[in-house]
């Protein structure tokens, strides 16, 4: 099935919900879904963006603009993941304690409103990688349309692209916890490096990258064809300065590149390694 039937089968799928509660990150998935969602229901869709300190402000800033220009409902709740219990200390399944109380939330805040579904933006794609947020979506109910289509992200980027959205090609983005190791406590502080760090690498002109927080060690991870910039026109002694300044004491650049879920690989070694 070609990407164009597939949306086909999503907006009829997204009609049926009859009113519909999407989980805004304002990330490519999750506004391709929106923006489809309200293209269905109209006013019965409503965008829902969460607030917290693994969320960075540029992206919330984005994430209203996108509402805003398409006239999407969007209201933004407040969603502290550090101060669940057993989050901060980071574990594997960090991500259902983060997305089990999300669409908890969501729940309550779609119930107070009569909005009979909510929604989550993970495609086909995601299914290769671990994903404890998705037992969470699945244990409370909540619907994966994207996935349902099997669409892909490069087919979300394609019909994004069609459809004139802002995002079609955004760069991919995780929040900021999946920067620190699993094991490794998880605190303000250590997200507030990640985020100047990384904000600052996409304002030297970036446009995709992570800044892994190993101790006082940051490991940057990007595309090979962004690596020689990292390396032109001192710009090394730069973000070396830089980095240090936000709190590093060492800044080293990964030369697999950048990769979704680079933390993860440590759960595939042998145990002890």
């Amino acid at each position: 099935m070609d990407a164009f039937l597939k949306k086909e089968k999503l907006m009829q799928s997204l009609r049926a919900c009859g009113s519909l509660a999407v989980a805004f990150s304002g990330g490519v998935d999750s506004s391709f879904l929106l923006k489809c969602a309200f293209d269905s229901l109209g006013e019965k869709v409503l965008g829902v963006t969460a607030r917290s300190s693994t969320y960075p402000e540029r992206e919330m800033k984005e994430a209203a603009e996108f509402a805003a220009l398409y006239g999407i409902p969007h209201v933004v709740i407040d969603s502290e993941e550090l101060d669940i219990e057993n989050y901060a200390d980071n574990p594997p399944e960090r991500c259902f304690f983060c997305k089990n109380e999300l669409f908890s939330k969501i729940r309550r805040l779609a119930d107070e409103r009569g909005i009979l579904q909510i929604a989550e933006g993970s495609n086909c794609d995601d299914l290769g990688d671990y994903r404890p947020g998705l037992r969470a979506a699945s244990e409370l109910g909540v619907l994966s349309p994207l996935r349902e289509a099997e669409l892909t992200k490069d087919e979300i980027r394609l019909l994004s692209k069609e459809m004139g959205l802002i995002t079609w090609d955004k760069p991919s983005f995780a929040c900021l916890a999946s920067r620190v190791p699993y094991g490794e406590k998880i605190t303000r502080e250590k997200l507030a490096m990640i985020e100047k760090s990384e904000q600052f690498l996409l304002d030297l002109g970036f446009k995709q990258v992570r800044v892994r927080h190993h101790g006082n060690i940051a490991r940057i991870e990007l595309p090979a064809e962004e690596m020689p910039l990292a390396l032109e026109d001192g710009n090394a002694a730069l973000i070396y300065e830089k980095l240090k300044s936000f709190g590093f004491a060492y800044v080293s650049l990964d030369l697999k590149g950048y990769r979704t879920g680079s933390m993860n690989d440590v759960l595939k070694l042998p145990h002890g390694q």
